[in-house]
């Protein structure tokens, strides 16, 4: 009779594991947020990451003349030497 069970219990083993195991951790996890509760937002998470980089980026280009760049020439004298001017006289 035990090596009956033991074949049974070996046999269908993954279809009794599986629901056991997803019951557990739906309880698991509806109880861990029964014991923390809702969370509470925080003042400063209104707006996401990028909506507050595109706001200090404006701010920032607020008060600078737009119209005043650096030109290409001065631009590449501030790369590395070893990358860009490798091939200068």
């Amino acid at each position: 009779m035990w090596p009956v069970a033991w074949v049974a219990m070996r046999t269908y083993a993954p279809y009794i594991t599986f629901p056991v195991a997803f019951v557990v951790g739906a309880v698991g996890y509806h109880l861990e947020w029964f014991i923390r509760g809702t969370p509470v937002p925080k003042p400063g998470e209104d707006k996401s990451i990028v909506e507050l980089r595109e706001e200090r980026k404006l701010e920032e280009q607020a008060g600078k003349d737009s119209t005043q760049v650096l030109s290409l020439k001065d631009r590449l004298e501030f790369s590395p030497r070893a990358a860009l001017q490798r091939n200068r006289p």
